[in-house]
């Protein structure tokens, strides 16, 4: 404290302009050289600090000399906004910086005898989601590595409730009487408890409640519907518990199989970090440090005592997860997290499913924070009290994102001075203040978000949620829990319904853009201010036209999620069998690949129908054969690569595919660590630059393309999404296998696709060209092939893109 004191009242002394500059500049030096040429602790807490003394210079300038005069109170009030603004965003920062200064990274502990593991229920709550998606995520849990006896799989069932099952409208309560029935089935298939509930009473917190009162396992599993657990799930996070007798929780990451909106129309789910991978990877770890790993809904081990002494999982607002760990953390509960990717789930495919998600964490983190304040919960320990704060105040973002995005025009249009300052101390204090901050950023978080991407995020978002935010504030126990819809199909390019507030906006700036040039160069009076503040509108301008790309929705011509995976199997066809190697997977089909000489000649045009085994790994019980149609096949060197489509599937089959696709996490680790390669700052603003040119373009094509697809069609039509792969794992693009029922149940399967497989080769151009060669594309395109080739990957080029959760 007395070193801090020293420090501040250092900051705190006048110095010149030019001094400010030299000493901006000596810290940028000395950061540079302890990032290059030192890779420990010490140099990361110097290299943090030196950057931290230049922000809080920074702040001090900014408070004491540069809001406007008081007499002139339009002026003053605005400045005083925007400096509110800059606060907030200074003290997220340092918060940030001491949740994730030392991130914790823990073992995996024994096991223990058999005999000693605790027995686990799993719960796998659903509400809209189709057979398909539950059949695959139930046999996967089915198969998880743990006693048979000690393992009991729930599908708590809230669609086929009584409440909707005796819907005043018939159509709809005949539908939940078939949902009831087509699950029950699927459930005793599979070997699984079906449970359902009279009432839909507090949404998910209250079905898993129910699930609470009918089972008895010590440890509960919570998995999402679409959330498919890997088969070592248990084996990595159970032995926690027996180590602390006070842990209520292991939390693990959520991983995803496709893009978000923003890395599916940017093209970059291939190449860069998804969005999530920052919160999961660096946030959670850093709250572990202090305790505050929270629950996150799902791929998470909850204590059935510590639940119990809570009263549950806690419903008082619609963010149950947060809620639930928040009151645990309070009565003196532990939690742990492991940073091991073992679920693989499905994001919103949609911009609308992903606005309404975020706005429904939004709205939740709200209510906590208004609700149950942590600054004043009785118990959390004050580092416990920062971490919640953390993760709750992260959520005004949107206010002061489009305060930032609004505020240069107030000079442009209005000429109102709400930042006083002259060009000189704008480039020592705010220029190197703004390049300080982003080599903090991507020195901390660089290998899991690229520059700039979490502006784009927070803008995406922040037009829809700040309405949402003033929604919780009039009314802090008004919003209700909607399910996020997942797997929608889109067949064709359109525009998003919530694209035209974004291109209001751009329109907005780019005339701000053109106002402040014309003001520059042939308006008297007009000072270099007006240049700075101009540049700062061209930035905006720029996010903002990255924006109209993510709202300019591309077609997806993938049908299913799949994943890389290595693994063997055998093919039998035609009265031969080949040996084969299984390079990708998803609940359509796989790709495989063997030996050209293997193949005897017409085998691939006159025998369209087989069989796969798969073989076993790790100690996994061996799997019945997957049938299989042949479909196209091309050559590579010396071997074949074969497309392979599923056929409708029975229970066992679905083991099989599960067992196939989910045996081991380590294929979901080994694509995550692959797009996770350092972006510089150059090459994050060119990447920014380029898509803000290009992405416009793109989208106004979309705008006047005429005969174009009604959008709430598109978006109506359901079908799981797969991401994009490489020329050498050619895609599936099929309709999803039906489940197939025993011949004693009542079951009535969709029909099997009639849609044929199809290869289809990578594009080798980078997000938003089309025939451009400038400079810009160029270093781009060298800076993307760098990155792919030191991940060992050899794909193409297109791609998709990633918020900040801190």
């Amino acid at each position: 404290m007395v070193s801090a004191v020293a420090v501040l009242a250092l900051l705190s002394q006048p110095i010149s302009t030019q001094d400010q500059l030299a000493m901006s500049l000596c810290a940028m030096v000395a950061m540079s050289i302890l990032w290059i040429f030192f890779d420990n602790p010490p140099a990361r807490f110097v290299f943090l600090a030196l950057g931290s003394l230049v922000v809080l210079r920074y702040m001090f300038w900014r408070v004491t000399n540069t809001l406007p005069s008081p007499s002139d109170p339009v002026s003053f009030g605005f400045g005083l906004v925007l400096l509110l603004g800059e606060l907030y965003c200074v003290f997220i920062l340092f918060i940030s910086l001491i949740i994730n200064a030392d991130p914790l990274r823990r073992a995996t502990p024994p096991l223990g005898p058999p005999e000693d593991l605790p027995t686990v229920d799993i719960f796998v709550p659903s509400y809209n989601e189709d057979a398909g998606i539950l059949s695959t995520t139930l046999s996967a849990a089915k198969l998880i590595d743990y006693p048979a006896h000690k393992l009991h799989v729930w599908l708590l069932d809230d669609g086929g409730t009584d409440q909707k099952c005796a819907d005043p409208d018939p159509a709809k309560a005949q539908e939940a009487i078939q949902r009831r029935s087509e699950l029950q089935s699927l459930c005793k298939a599979l070997g699984v408890t079906y449970l359902t509930r009279p009432r839909n009473q507090h949404a998910k917190a209250g079905n898993l409640n129910n699930g609470l009162k009918h089972s008895q396992g010590e440890i509960i599993v919570v998995l999402d519907a679409d959330h498919v657990p890997f088969r070592s799930f248990l084996r990595e996070t159970i032995g926690h518990f027996a180590a602390d007798p006070r842990l209520f929780l292991v939390q693990t990451p959520h991983a995803f199989l496709n893009p978000d909106p923003i890395e599916r129309n940017l093209r970059t789910f291939d190449r860069m970090p998804s969005e999530n991978e920052m919160f999961y990877s660096v946030t959670q770890r850093g709250l572990d440090k202090w305790n505050g790993s929270f629950f996150c809904g799902s791929a998470a081990l909850l204590r059935r005592r510590a639940l119990d002494e809570a009263g549950g999982f806690s419903g008082v607002t619609i963010t149950e997860d947060c809620e639930t760990a928040f009151e645990l953390h309070s009565r003196g509960w532990n939690s742990i997290y492991v940073d091991t990717p073992l679920i693989a789930g499905l994001q919103p495919d949609t911009l609308v499913a992903f606005i309404g998600q975020r706005s429904r964490w939004c709205q939740g983190m709200f209510q906590i924070l208004m609700l149950k304040n942590p600054l004043f919960k009785r118990g959390l320990h004050p580092i416990q009290k920062l971490a919640y704060l953390s993760s709750m105040t992260f959520w005004f973002f949107p206010v002061p994102r489009m305060i930032f995005m609004f505020a240069p025009m107030l000079h442009i249009f209005f000429d109102l001075k709400i930042f006083v300052a002259s060009v000189d101390e704008s480039i020592a204090y705010t220029a190197t203040y703004i390049v300080i901050n982003l080599m903090m950023q991507n020195y901390v978080y660089g290998k899991f978000r690229w520059p700039f991407v979490s502006e784009l995020y927070e803008y995406v978002q922040g037009l829809y949620l700040f309405r949402a935010i003033i929604s919780v504030i009039v009314s802090p126990r008004k919003p209700t829990f909607n399910v996020t819809a997942k797997g929608a199909a889109l067949d064709q390019d359109h525009l998003s319904p919530m694209a035209w507030p974004y291109f209001a906006v751009y329109f907005i700036l780019l005339i701000g853009c053109g106002t402040a040039l014309y003001r520059y160069l042939f308006e008297p009076g007009v000072t270099n201010l007006m240049l700075v503040v101009g540049l700062w509108n061209f930035f905006n301008l720029l996010t903002a036209g990255v924006a109209l790309g993510v709202a300019a929705e591309r077609r997806t011509t993938e049908a299913s999620p799949s994943l890389a995976i290595n693994r063997h199997g055998r093919l039998v066809f035609g009265g031969r069998a080949l040996d084969v190697a299984i390079e990708r997977a998803s609940a359509l089909g796989c790709t495989i690949r063997f030996g050209a000489e293997a193949l005897p000649p017409g085998a691939g045009s006159t025998h369209r129908t087989g069989q796969l085994s798969v073989v076993p790994i790790d100690g996994a019980p061996v799997q019945v054969p997957l049938p299989v149609e042949i479909g196209e096949m091309t050559q590579s060197g010396d071997e074949m690569v074969l497309n392979l489509q599923f056929q409708p599937l029975d229970p066992k089959g679905y083991g099989a595919l599960a067992g196939l696709m989910y045996g081991d996490a380590g294929a979901l680790l080994r694509f995550q660590q692959s797009r996770r390669r350092h972006k510089n700052i150059l090459s994050g603003t060119l990447q920014l630059i380029w898509w803000g040119l290009v992405e416009p373009f793109r989208a106004a094509s979309y705008a006047f393309k005429s005969g174009h697809a009604s959008t709430a069609e598109t978006v109506a039509k359901a079908g799981p999404v797969l991401p994009k792969q490489s020329a050498q794992a050619p895609l599936l693009v099929q309709q999803p296998a039906p489940f197939t029922a025993p011949a004693d149940t009542q079951l009535t399967p969709p029909g099997p696709s009639d849609n044929p497989l199809v290869v289809r080769q990578g594009s080798s151009r980078i997000p938003g060209s089309e025939a451009a060669t400038d400079w810009v594309r160029l270093m781009l395109e060298f800076e993307n092939d760098r990155l792919l080739e030191s991940s060992g990957k050899q794909a193409s080029r297109g791609s998709h893109d990633p918020l900040v959760r801190t």
